[in-house]
Formats: C-alpha cells, structure tokens, sequence
C-alpha cells in the first residue's frame, strides 16, 4: 500500500493532469462578489464582477442573466457559464435581479437595463469597455439579455434608474446605452404569445400577475417589439423541441432580424429541449459563443460577425445535433445552464 502511494506521490510529470486555464484561474481572476448595484422594492439588488488580473487595460464585457422564467433562479447557478468567456480575457457581470416573487413584471425587465446602466457608469473602476459589452442569458434571462441590448430609453423601463453626478438634479434626461451584440440562450422573444393559447405557460403568468393591462404590457417587454436597423448583432441558440420556451420565438426573432438588416445567426439544436444539449454539441456552442465574431479586433462588430467559425457540420445559419434526454439540473453539461 505505501509503495502504491509513493508511485502516485513520484509520478512524472507526464502523467499529471494537461494543463488548462482552470489551474491557473484563481490567480488570474478577480472576484468582488454581492456589489450592490441599485435597491427597489426595499432589496439590495447585487451583482458579482470577475475582472482578469491584472487589468491590462480595458476588457470586452460580459453581462449575465439567469433564467427561471422571471419567477425562480439565482445569479449563483451560472457561475460556470462565465467561464468560456473569462478563459478568453473578458471581464463578466453576473447579475441578480426581482424575481416575481418580489417585483412582478416589468421589474425584472428594469433592473437589467439598469445593471447594464451600472457596467457603464463603473467602466473605468472595474476596467470594463462600454464599448465591447457583451449581453448574454438562459430561457428568461436570455429575454432579458434581449431587452437589455435592444431596447432604448423611449421603451420607457429605464426610468427608475439612477444617474449619476449632478444630472440627476439638474435635467430628466437619460443616454442611451448601447450594447455590442447579444448572446441568446432559448430565450423569450414575445411574451404575449406566452399568456393565453397553445403557447400559454403559468411562469409566464404568474410574472404578469392580474393587472388589468397585463396583454398591452407583454407586448411592451417583448423584444420582437425593439427590432430594427441598427440593433447589435444577435446570436441565439435554441433547441426545436424546446418545452419551455416555444422554437418559434428564436425563428421570428431571426426572420425579424433578417428583415431589418441586423447581423445575427440562429443555431438549432434539433431534437434539443430546454438547454439539454448534448455534450458535444454544448461544449462547441460555449466555446464558439464566447468566440463568435471575437478575433483580435473588431469584437463582434458586423464584419467580423458575419465571417464567424461555424460549427462542425453546421451550415451558415444553423448548426443541428441529436440532444440528450431531458433531466432537471442547475447546469447542463459543459456549462450550458437550465433556467432552475
């Protein structure tokens, strides 16, 4: 037995495991976790920052939402998710928000636009780049990625944010914020359709509540509503036996796109649920998400975007993959979150 331990002790280093940026992450990544970052409905809503070490300079960022059908969930389940990105020399944000328990609708829809809002006010503290803002989320935190990068402040759900310096006192108006492309995970593209019919789903109630107004104001947090020439670039990946959130709503978001000249690509997974990718699949679409339009320079602007890597097998618009059989876990495999 103790000659067994003094091999395992005396190994090579050739037997040792390969190295990988994970051995080394904890030294290169900064973590200032629970900032609060604003307070509404009596909560100190907090967010976690992870900055590379050292700065270097200003980083691409990732801002991340996660899912839960607005009703559920924890920034806390998608920590894993950042880690392509890290690997890659990005800062990331991985936000907290009101979940309907606390705020029903459009509060989460607020506190995203707003933590977006805070990455930008705070971008030569932490050395973000508002520039090279990245907005990425899962199921319902990929509807608020969506509302996060495609809506401006005539939408009317930046008001409850504050500003910063004297402008807050001395003028009522508000900057648009502007995101560099988003990243879409099997998120919600119209929240309407979710409220009554074939595609009716309780979360999707429930976070509406029973306000009188409930249909005009899902219409109003639907981002197929915000389309339009000169919106970032758009990347979504979706299964098309998606349970949660109807297949449909990435392929009218996509032909919406298409139609408005946005840059953008629809990745499907077919025979893909709810993020239950397989592993292969979800371990190609992290790493080529993280990458997709990135290179040395221009990261994610049109040109770049259009000339992304595709996928092995997939064609300029889709890549498709058998899934694996449906199962309830806080992260999928390879980092691919489910939205509980």
């Amino acid at each position: 037995m103790l000659i067994a331990v003094a091999l395992v002790l005396l190994a090579s280093p050739a037997d040792a495991p390969p190295d990988s940026w994970s051995l080394h992450a904890a030294s290169e990544v900064a973590v200032e976790p629970n900032v609060v970052y604003r307070r509404a409905s009596g909560v100190d809503l907090k967010l976690d920052v992870y900055t590379p070490y050292p700065a270097g300079g200003p980083k691409p960022t990732l801002i991340v939402f996660h899912g839960g059908g607005w009703v559920e969930g924890s920034k806390d389940g998608g920590t894993l998710a950042l880690l392509p990105y890290l690997e890659r020399g990005f800062a990331a944000v991985n936000v907290g928000y009101r979940l309907g328990g606390v705020a029903l609708a459009p509060a989460a829809v607020e506190d995203g636009r707003c933590a977006v809002r805070w990455v930008v006010e705070n971008a030569a503290k932490y050395a973000f780049d508002p520039d090279r803002i990245v907005v990425t989320g899962w199921s319902a935190g990929g509807h608020l990625a969506l509302t996060s990068g495609l809506l401006d402040v005539a939408a009317g759900f930046d008001r409850t944010c504050a500003i910063a310096g004297d402008l807050r006192w001395s003028s009522p108006a508000q900057d648009e914020v502007k995101v560099a492309a988003v990243v879409n995970w099997f998120g919600i593209t119209d929240v309407a359709d979710l409220l009554e019919g074939a595609n009716a789903k309780h979360y999707a109630i429930e976070w509406l509540g029973s306000r009188t107004d409930r249909r005009e104001l899902a219409e109003r947090l639907s981002p197929l509503r915000y389309v339009r020439p000169g919106a970032p670039p758009v990347l979504s990946i979706h299964g098309d036996k998606d349970p949660d959130v109807p297949y449909s709503h990435a392929v009218r978001l996509h032909a919406a796109l298409d139609r408005a000249g946005v840059p953008n690509r629809l990745w499907t997974v077919k025979g893909g649920g709810h993020g239950d990718f397989s592993r292969d699949w979800a371990s190609a679409a992290c790493c080529r998400s993280a990458d997709y339009g990135l290179g040395e320079a221009g990261l994610f602007s049109s040109s770049s975007f259009r000339r992304a890597r595709r996928l092995p097998g997939s064609s300029t618009r889709e890549r498709s993959s058998a899934s694996m059989p449906r199962r309830r876990s806080p992260l999928v495999t390879s980092a691919v979150p489910r939205p509980y």
